[in-house]
């Protein structure tokens, strides 16, 4: 990674798919050591922010780095700097859990034994009984669990979480997002993409509102707050997204 640079930085990008301009000059930079939120409804260019990153779109204008590596150029050597949970985890059903993980890292090059495996899946709240079952069996939120420990077990630079949470209980979310930040104190970015704003207040150290391809607001947690102290005031927040929302529809 260039040094200078931050693992995820996006500048002045612009992606269309034919006639239609889905990303209008973003920019967007997320430090080591962070967590970004990035919220926006249906259309607003959420999906093709992270395929961007992963290499799968093309810019029209801007340019997009992960570690300082050009992901649209290079996208193997861009894809070994992250680690990506989509919303829909795609697993093998003939395979437990634990043969999952250890099928996924290998394909990686980050092989881990038993002992790593089954501590990330007790971090990600996945019950032991789980442990050696087939995935056949699984509901959605025991699939997003297993899916989040492999992620979490990659350690690259960029961590790339699309909707993490949903089909999780609120327990559950609360075991995720303990896990999210003990990923960032080791110094990963993590760029969050969700519609679920009070997730994102939970663990965020910034939140940026994505509207019709551009970021229409941008809102960092305070450097320091009492104990118990909301880091967002999720009302005012609220307000602020339906405000900015107004403005770039006029």
């Amino acid at each position: 990674m260039t040094e200078s640079l931050p693992p995820i930085l996006i500048e002045s990008l612009s992606v269309t798919y034919g006639d239609h301009l889905v990303l209008d000059g973003l920019s967007l930079s997320v430090p080591a050591g962070s967590v970004t939120a990035l919220l926006g409804g249906n259309g607003a260019g959420k999906s093709t922010t992270l395929s961007a990153l992963l290499g799968f779109v093309k810019a029209s204008a801007g340019t997009v780095a992960v570690c300082g590596i050009d992901p649209a150029g290079t996208p193997d050597e861009a894809r070994r700097q992250i680690a990506y949970l989509p919303e829909n985890v795609a697993l093998y059903e003939h395979l437990t859990a634990v043969e999952n993980a250890q099928y996924l890292l290998a394909l990686s090059g980050a092989n881990k034994d038993r002992a790593a495996i089954v501590a990330a899946f007790a971090a990600a709240g996945l019950q032991e009984r789980a442990w050696d079952q087939r995935l056949g069996a699984f509901s959605k939120g025991m699939r997003q669990k297993v899916a989040i420990a492999v992620a979490m077990l990659r350690e690259v630079p960029v961590l790339l979480l699309d909707e993490p949470t949903s089909g999780l209980d609120p327990r559950a979310t609360a075991d995720f997002n303990a896990l999210v930040l003990s990923v960032r104190e080791r110094g990963t970015a993590i760029l969050m993409v969700t519609h679920d704003l009070l997730s994102a207040a939970e663990i965020a150290d910034r939140i940026c509102f994505l509207e019709a391809g551009r970021i229409a607001e941008d809102v960092k947690a305070p450097e320091a707050t009492g104990p118990g102290a909301e880091r967002f005031d999720v009302r005012a927040l609220h307000a602020r997204f339906a405000v900015a929302r107004e403005k770039l529809a006029a």
